[in-house]
């Protein structure tokens, strides 16, 4: 499964507006989001528009206007964004459970390909239907206090600015080692792995 632009965008969006509301700010302005994310605006206010529809977020309009989350961050299961707006989980037709498509293989029961297949649906099911929004969040402020981070939307209504973030001689050591047949050069193996930071992962 790959994310497209569309889906990758709206996720980082739901993602900041449950920061911000952790962080206590009300409302946060579209602009906001799509400079602290690097994200087109006009494809943003698109998006915005889709997620409000959804029901997930609501806005207020005006100079102190902006968007925030219409629902509890606990009650929105990653897996149910993804699926509203990617359509459904499954790398195949036949091993969908929301939206099953017959194959062109003539017995599905002992089909080889649908079995493997099927264990890949389950695999992305089980992490993305396990979290929900309010864990990413928890997650990515948890990581952010760790490493001294400011948190974003904490102070003021204004955005906030870029940080420097200062590169360790460990990952610049990192860096600049040839990358390993397993772990790309840009893509460090302990980054982004939820378990490190949830001692009760399971999938």
């Amino acid at each position: 499964m790959k994310l497209s632009k569309k889906g990758e965008y709206a996720l980082r969006a739901l993602i900041e507006l449950g920061i911000a509301q952790e962080v206590g700010r009300e409302l946060v302005q579209v602009t906001e989001l799509a400079g602290s994310k690097q994200i087109p605006i006009k494809f943003l206010e698109q998006i915005m528009v889709d997620l409000r529809g959804a029901g997930w977020v609501e806005s207020r309009r005006g100079k102190f206007g902006g968007y925030r989350l219409r629902v509890p961050a606990r009650s929105l299961p990653i897996g149910q964004i993804v699926r509203a707006i990617e359509g459904p989980l499954a790398p195949i037709g036949c091993v969908s459970q929301s939206a099953y498509e017959p194959c062109s293989c003539p017995d599905e029961d002992h089909c080889g390909l649908r079995m493997l297949m099927m264990d890949v649906r389950n695999a992305i099911a089980g992490i993305l239907d396990r979290y929900t929004l309010a864990d990413v969040v928890e997650v990515t402020l948890r990581k952010m206090r760790r490493d001294g981070l400011p948190l974003p939307y904490a102070d003021s209504h204004v955005a906030p600015r870029p940080v420097a973030v200062p590169v360790s001689a460990a990952r610049r050591r990192s860096a600049a080692a040839p990358a390993s047949p397993i772990f790309p050069a840009r893509l460090a193996p302990v980054e982004g792995l939820i378990k490190d930071l949830f001692e009760d992962y399971t999938i």
